[in-house]
C-alpha cells in the first residue's frame, strides 16, 4: 500500500457474460458497480455488508467467509505478504445470483485490493487469482479490464484479450426477482452436443465478434445460441419467453450469463414498447470502459 495509506477503495462493474454463442469465452463490463472499501483497523465488524441497490443481503456472511475476504487473502498469499488486521465495507449494488457477475466482481474486488495492499498494480496475474474462484475467466476479465473481452484456458492458466465494443452499443438488462445459480442451471447443460450445434455455435461466435466490435447490424444472427440457453430453459420459462420475444421483435437478446437476467444489445437504449417486461427491472446500462478502479487514502 502506498506510504501513510491505511485505507484501499476499489470499484468494481458488474459483467454479462455468453452474450449468446460466447459461451464461458465471452463477456462485457456494465456500468453498474460495487464499491469495497478495506480498512487497515482491529476494530468493528469483519465485513459490513450495505444494500445499494442490490436487493436483499441477508445470505451475504459477513465473516471470513465472504468472497471478498477470501479473494483478499488470496492476492495477499500470493505475495506473501501477511493480511493485516482489516474492515471490510461493501456496498453492494451488482444483484445477486441474477447473471450479472455478482461473484466475479466480489473476487475481482478482493484481488484488487490485495495488489493494493502490496504496493503492486493489477495485471494480467490478477486474472488467474481472480478466475480461480469461478473456473471460467470471462465475467472476472470483463470486470477486471473493462470493455468487451473473450478469454480462454490453457491447462490451468486463463487469460483474456480486451476488445472495444463498438460505440454505438447499448446494452439494456432486464432482472427479474427470482435468483438462480451457476451451479444449479450448469447442472441442466448436456455433456455431449452434435457437431452441427457446435460448428453452429462456432460460426456464431466468430461472428459476434465482429459485430461487437465494427457491425452491430449483424448482432440479431451473431447472438444466436444452441449450446446452453434452451437447456437452462426449465430453470427460468420466463427468461427465455422474454428473450424469445425481444428477438422476434428484431432485438439482439440473450441470457446474461448463467441467468436469469436477459440481456438485449441495442443501439436505442430501449426495449420495445409491446414487449411485457412487468416481471423485471428494466436498466440501460453502459459498457463499463475503465474495468476495476482503485484509490487509495490514508
Amino acid at each position: 500500500m502506498t506510504a501513510g495509506a491505511r485505507t484501499v477503495t476499489v470499484t468494481v462493474p458488474a459483467s454479462t457474460a455468453n452474450l449468446g454463442p460466447g459461451f464461458d469465452s465471452f463477456g462485457m463490463a456494465l456500468g453498474l458497480h460495487d464499491v469495497v472499501e478495506v480498512r487497515v483497523a482491529d476494530s468493528g465488524p469483519l465485513v459490513e455488508v450495505v444494500d445499494a441497490g442490490a436487493g436483499d443481503m441477508s445470505d451475504v456472511p459477513t465473516d471470513e467467509t465472504h468472497l471478498v475476504f477470501r479473494a483478499l487473502r488470496r492476492a495477499c498469499a500470493h505475495f506473501e505478504l501477511d493480511l493485516p488486521e482489516v474492515r471490510l465495507r461493501c456496498r453492494n449494488a451488482i444483484p445477486h445470483a441474477r447473471g450479472l457477475g455478482s461473484s466475479a466482481a466480489a473476487a475481482v474486488a478482493g484481488i484488487a485490493a490485495g495488489y493494493a495492499l502490496a504496493g503492486k498494480d493489477v495485471d494480467n496475474t490478477a486474472l488467474q487469482l481472480a478466475a480461480e474462484f469461478e473456473g471460467h475467466a470471462d465475467n472476472a476479465a470483463a470486470s477486471l479490464f473493462g470493455g468487451f473481452v473473450v478469454a480462454w484456458q490453457e491447462g490451468t492458466r486463463f487469460h483474456a484479450e480486451r476488445l472495444r465494443p463498438h460505440p454505438s452499443i447499448r446494452p439494456v438488462v432486464a432482472v427479474p426477482a427470482e435468483r438462480s445459480s451457476t451451479g444449479q442451471t450448469r447442472g441442466l447443460l448436456p455433456e455431449r452436443v452434435s457437431h452441427t450445434d457446435a460448428a453452429f455455435n462456432v460460426g456464431r461466435a466468430a461472428l459476434a465478434v465482429h459485430a461487437l466490435t465494427a457491425r452491430p447490424d449483424l448482432l440479431l444472427t451473431a447472438t444466436e445460441d444452441r449450446l446452453h440457453q434452451d437447456y437452462r430453459a426449465p430453470a427460468f420459462p420466463a427468461t427465455i419467453r422474454l428473450v424469445r420475444a425481444l428477438r422476434q421483435r428484431g432485438v439482439a437478446a440473450a441470457v446474461s450469463g448463467a441467468g436469469p437476467s436477459v440481456l438485449a444489445l441495442t443501439t436505442t437504449g430501449i426495449l420495445p414498447g409491446s414487449v411485457d417486461v412487468s416481471d423485471f427491472d428494466v436498466l440501460e446500462l453502459p459498457v463499463d470502459s475503465a474495468g476495476v478502479r482503485i484509490a487509495t487514502s490514508e
